[in-house]
């Protein structure tokens, strides 16, 4: 018999809905999917507790506006304690609105918190001013704020692993005539910076020159370090008991939250075990694929094809260019624990205006990468030794809109992986070798400023620093100051890597191609070469089922 066939179409009511049709088909699980997510995500390797923190900061989802929330009890209640706290520090005034001025609007922004151990904590309800609606030169003059860069957050995770250091963290018509800063305001982070530091400073800290939001504080008997990032604070010390005199301090000046043990910072999950620790943004991760509609994709090996050639006048204009802005956007912070993504993020990012539609389907292409392992992240063993390499590489001026190389360097602490870029060269190169030398330079660069930020943590190192590289006509120029054709019209910024060389800060060793780790952040790679080279990044799959 003749099988009719019919164009099927989702209900109506089901629109809003990602919808998976479930088929008789043996490839396809009963969950509707033939890709479900259970077979590239499992906690069985997790401990029990560990587990329980993992699953309960998935069970609730924070409102994303003050419709959703004021029709939950629990959020009412949040809103009213900060009301109230707002009103007991006498945060501002009701004051008649002056006919030369405008007001600023405020709105809510909800958070759920939890204990170190995963349980849950209470619902927090934060009012944030509209920032964003000031005036420079009205309404504010200095807004600079220094933020803890996120690469020493993981050179001090490096470094507790190592050491076996403790690391906790802490959290912070008629119109409102504002008396102190509030949240949202342009000058806000400033300010509570401003107070924040000179109580540190008073108390004999010392401000680091290499990151100034890192404060550190050493006697003969203990090592004190703090962190901070707006308004969460990490607490690194080899004695607890350092820990909770601090604690007792900033009590008695400001409001804190003790959050114990460190677990969740900044949306990185943290594991730690006796053989080291482990760095994921699993649940960030999750949360993507699901807000983007990728939970069920089928997956891919690599986060880029090989062969793919992307312009930025290649295919049509997207209707809607802010899906594909939000996209890159929440990628970008994903790199913080994912160097295997950094370089298909950084060649998308440059395509934010306008975007195209293959620009659209290669950011898909990394969140179906994505969902081959969600919970894959950093390792930083306890065994590592306190020396520095680094590896740089540079792609040759493959661009096809400006001809310009991409750098690419990764740099580790012993085994463990800190601080990695992959990023456009800001002039077009002659030659070859003079792309690669200024991927050295980036490089050599990095390596100054990570050597100043171990010295600031009163941190030696037990050897020489060393520069991988694979090209040798680059590694000449480093060692030999011979005046050349192809390298006289290079800036001299770029011989800061010669210079360095010359005082016996750092040596240069060649690398092959098949061994360069750099490779990696600077172009699209087999299957193959890509995970050979990320295996040796002290790359971690916790949540992998094998």
């Amino acid at each position: 018999m003749r099988r009719p066939y019919r164009q099927t179409r989702v209900p109506s009511y089901l629109q809003q809905y990602h919808c998976s049709n479930i088929t008789k088909e043996p490839s396809v699980s009963l969950l509707g999917t033939a890709h479900p997510l259970s077979a590239y995500l499992s906690y069985d390797k997790l401990s029990l507790e560990y587990r329980l923190f993992c699953f309960s900061i998935l069970a609730e989802k924070e409102p994303q506006a003050f419709k959703e929330a004021v029709k939950v009890q629990h959020w009412l209640d949040a809103m009213n304690l900060e009301l109230d706290a707002l009103v007991s520090t006498k945060t501002w005034v009701i004051y008649s609105l002056p006919e030369d001025k405008h007001a600023i609007g405020c709105k809510w922004v909800f958070k759920l918190k939890y204990k170190s151990d995963g349980s849950f904590e209470r619902h927090k309800a934060r009012l944030v001013a509209k920032g964003y609606t000031q005036q420079e030169g009205v309404d504010l003059i200095d807004t600079f704020s220094p933020v803890a860069n996120l690469k020493t957050v993981r050179v001090l995770l490096a470094l507790i692993a190592i050491h076996g250091w403790s690391g906790e963290s802490l959290p912070e018509k008629p119109v409102c005539r504002l008396v102190k800063s509030l949240y949202g305001l342009k000058q806000a982070s400033r300010q509570w910076f401003h107070i924040f530091s000179g109580v540190l400073l008073a108390y004999g800290f010392t401000q680091s020159y290499a990151d100034p939001t890192l404060f550190v504080k050493q006697t003969e008997e203990s090592f004190l370090a703090l962190l901070v990032y707006v308004d969460d604070i990490l607490l690194v010390s080899n004695v607890d008991e350092v820990v909770v005199d601090l604690k007792r301090l900033l009590a008695k000046e400001f409001k804190i939250k003790d959050l114990g043990t460190m677990r969740y910072f900044l949306g990185l999950e943290i594991a730690r075990a006796k053989a080291g620790i482990s760095v994921s943004q699993r649940k960030y991760t999750l949360e993507l694929l699901e807000e983007f509609g990728f939970l069920g994709c089928k997956p891919a090996p690599t986060p880029m094809e090989i062969n793919i050639k992307l312009g930025q006048d290649d295919g049509e204009l997207l209707s809607d260019p802010s899906h594909y802005r939000k996209l890159m956007g929440k990628l970008i912070y994903l790199t913080v624990t994912r160097p295997d993504i950094s370089f298909a993020v950084n060649k998308l990012s440059q395509y934010n205006s306008p975007p195209r539609e293959p620009h659209l389907e290669a950011a898909h292409r990394i969140l179906r990468y994505l969902k081959n392992d969600a919970g894959q992240g950093l390792f930083y063993s306890a065994q590592s030794s306190l020396t520095v390499r680094a590896f740089a590489d540079s792609d040759g001026g493959t661009c096809p809109d400006t001809r310009r190389s991409v750098t690419g360097y990764c740099v580790f602490l012993g085994d463990s992986l800190v601080t990695w870029k992959s990023k456009k060269q800001d002039v077009v190169s002659r030659s070859t070798a003079e792309s690669e030398y200024r991927a050295m330079a980036n490089a050599t660069c990095e390596l100054l400023w990570l050597n100043s930020l171990l010295e600031d943590l009163k941190i030696k190192l037990d050897d020489t620093i060393v520069l991988y590289y694979d090209n040798e006509a680059a590694l000449h120029i480093a060692k030999n100051s011979v005046y050349h054709e192809r390298t006289k019209h290079i800036e001299r910024d770029c011989h800061v890597v010669r210079e360095r060389v010359a005082s016996g800060f750092m040596k240069t060793l060649h690398v092959s191609s098949q061994h360069q780790l750099a490779d990696l952040l600077t172009k699209p790679l087999t299957a193959l070469q890509f995970n050979h080279l990320l295996s040796k990044m002290g790359i971690h799959h916790l949540y992998s089922p094998s």
